[in-house]
């Protein structure tokens, strides 16, 4: 058996005090097991948070088990601390917290600030290093600027353990390091420029997705270790794709080795279930006005900008944490101080929390899954806003597969649809999702969505793509959307590659790269994403023929392009548009190209004449093909002809 607990700790006094303040931010360092140098002697030292605990002791294989041999210390300064070192441990010990509670439980827990856990359904924690020589020097150096709101957005998001697998062996899960080969290249390959990994923290509960957190501080060890996504991490880097992760702060699930009573008393949780109980997910809520809570909380969104070099958190469940009446009937939620349904305590802390990562992190971006009317959510919180980059515009996403999903022939009576988020678009800095929520639980894929035939479905889908990024905002594509995945989303299966045997979905895929390519290469499409100045409806309201013409605007004018999009399975010949500027006008992308699996319309010269027409001095006429449209822009080589300036309108 090994030695005896050792006295040691690595919490100064000024530590506790940010730590009981909610001010310490790198709670990693001290607490968890690390391994250590003590008088000459190697081993591990453990501390651990239970301040209601009688006594807590390891446990695990180094003592074969045993509940007491290895007893912690209890800190002098009231913190709740236990802590102590014991020799002769190293890496790769398996352990728990044995925890004696005053009303006589024993409770056997994981290490909340573990590094690694068990491969589930084992609960132990693991002494790990995170230590890794990184090789991303570069991309870290540029992220300042490939991070901007200024530049392009298209975010590729992906579930690790569904996206591929062995065909020889569908039930296994592929390594990070082994589905690096993969992933890279093909995103790379489709022109995304981020990923965002749904949460890659250890759960117990793999349908969970990874929702349902029970060591937040560890990589799932499904996958390997946390040198493993380290290194998918930086190949990514070294492809030039950044890399967000998505972040629970909302809730945790009560399984007993988790946080749920970690001493015996709600400790990480709200003692009353009105604010403490999350009746959709079966799940516990953070106790947002407890300090060290809120420690620990921004401790770990600091763990994966600083330890793992990710590029932006997407911030799961905003509104649920927002609103003390989320999800519940009257009676069942506790109103604030003021009356209100507003939860202060959870708003203090996401404002917190946006002012320290953007502090100490001033080039990475926090996103909120934001479902409400919230105001500023993405707005400083020296202005009143809760201090995100960006928001999900889940409006836009609910209005526009609404509109999709209807028959042409109907179309004209959901005009509005189509067209309503400008009303809003510029209120907050949205991200457009097309997440994994919308393609589960009997919704349909999204080329399922779309109605016609096959070709009509992928025709929906391609215009519907075209419209996502050529409308104000970045983007967010869920895995398989790409290619037309036609089943839905199944996390303990891999998407269906063998599709892309079959031309539509090739297409599709083809189509996604090249739309990706250029939105990337149009700083049109992405300078002014969130500011009001960078969109123009140039017509918004044909719902007659249900198409939209509008103009998205760049730093430079020359930059600008035109967005048509014909929303019917007719062909509209000689279909007259108006235009900002004369000249030469080319088609940068065309959906109902052949190599799309398009019919093949396009136009071969687009030259604009000073006819008034859709309120512009200029104007051409372009053949429109069915259920689909055109990216235009300006030839730099031909000089312009009774130019008007951006603005500028005729008499009407």
């Amino acid at each position: 058996m090994a030695n005896e607990v050792i006295p040691h700790s690595l919490f100064s006094e000024f530590d506790v005090a940010l730590f009981q303040s909610g001010k310490h931010f790198k709670l990693y360092e001290k607490f968890g097991s690390h391994e250590l140098e003590v008088n000459g002697e190697k081993g591990v030292y453990f501390a651990v948070w239970a301040p209601n605990a009688k006594s807590v002791s390891v446990t695990g294989n180094f003592n074969f088990w045993d509940k007491e041999h290895h007893a912690l210390f209890v800190r002098w300064d009231g913190s709740g601390i236990w802590e102590g070192f014991i020799p002769g441990l190293g890496n790769g010990e398996t352990y728990k917290y044995v925890i004696q509670t005053y009303t006589g439980e024993q409770l056997e827990k994981g290490d909340p600030f573990a590094f690694r856990w068990e491969v589930a359904p084992k609960t132990a924690s693991v002494v790990h290093s995170t230590w890794y020589e990184w090789q991303d020097k570069q991309w870290m150096q540029e992220r300042a600027v490939k991070n901007r709101l200024d530049q392009p957005w298209s975010v590729y998001e992906v579930h690790l353990g569904s996206w591929s697998r062995d065909p020889e062996s569908p039930d296994t899960l592929l390594n990070y390091r082994e589905i690096a080969v993969q992933l890279v290249s093909y995103v790379k390959e489709m022109n995304f420029t981020h990923v965002e990994f749904m949460p890659l923290m250890e759960h117990p509960y793999y349908p969970s997705w990874g929702y349902q957190i029970t060591g937040y501080f560890a990589a799932s060890s499904r996958y390997g270790s946390a040198q493993d996504l380290m290194y998918l991490i930086e190949e990514l880097h070294a492809a030039g794709i950044g890399v967000l992760l998505d972040w629970v702060p909302s809730h945790f699930p009560g399984d007993a080795h988790g946080l749920y009573r970690f001493d015996g008393t709600s400790l990480y949780e709200h003692e009353d279930p009105r604010k403490g109980f999350h009746p959709d997910w079966q799940s516990y809520i953070f106790n947002y006005g407890r300090n060290e809570v809120r420690s620990f909380l921004i401790s770990n969104a600091f763990y994966w900008l600083d330890r793992f070099h990710i590029d932006g958190l997407r911030v799961d469940a905003v509104a649920s944490m927002l609103y003390l009446d989320y999800s519940r009937n009257a009676g069942e939620w506790i109103p604030n101080e003021f009356g209100g349904n507003e939860n202060l305590e959870a708003v203090q802390f996401l404002k917190e929390l946006n002012e320290a990562v953007y502090g100490h992190f001033p080039d990475v971006q926090t996103i909120a899954e934001e479902s409400t009317s919230w105001p500023s959510v993405s707005r400083p919180t020296y202005a009143g806003g809760l201090g995100f980059g960006m928001k999900w515009m889940m409006g836009w996403m609910h209005d526009t597969l609404d509109y999709f999903k209807e028959d042409p022939v109907n179309r004209s009576y959901h005009h509005d649809r189509l067209t309503f988020a400008t009303v809003y678009a510029f209120h907050e800095n949205f991200m457009l999702p097309l997440s994994h929520d919308e393609v589960v639980y009997g919704k349909q894929s999204l080329i399922y969505k779309m109605p016609g035939d096959e070709w009509q479905k992928f025709a929906n889908l391609r215009a519907l793509y075209l419209f996502m990024y050529t409308f104000s905002g970045t983007k967010l594509l869920f895995m398989g959307g790409e290619f037309g995945q036609t089943s839905e989303w199944n996390v303990n299966q891999s998407l269906d590659w063998h599709l892309l045997e079959f031309a539509p979905h090739q297409g599709m895929k083809q189509f996604v790269a090249d739309l990706n390519a250029v939105y990337k290469a149009q700083p049109s499409l992405y300078q002014k994403a969130f500011d009001a100045a960078g969109f123009e409806w140039i017509d918004a309201g044909d719902r007659e023929n249900s198409i939209v013409v509008y103009w998205r605007k760049g730093f430079d004018s020359w930059d600008d392009t035109v967005v048509v999009l014909n929303l019917t399975p007719v062909v509209r010949e000689h279909f007259r548009i108006g235009l900002p500027y004369a000249g030469e006008w080319e088609v940068l992308l065309n959906s109902d190209d052949l190599t799309y699996f398009g019919s093949g319309i396009h136009n071969l010269h687009i030259h604009s004449e000073h006819l008034h027409w859709m309120n512009q001095v200029q104007s051409a006429q372009l053949h429109l093909p069915p259920l689909g449209g055109y990216i235009l822009k300006r030839k730099r080589a031909v000089e312009e002809v009774n130019p008007i300036k951006q603005g500028e309108r005729i008499p009407v």
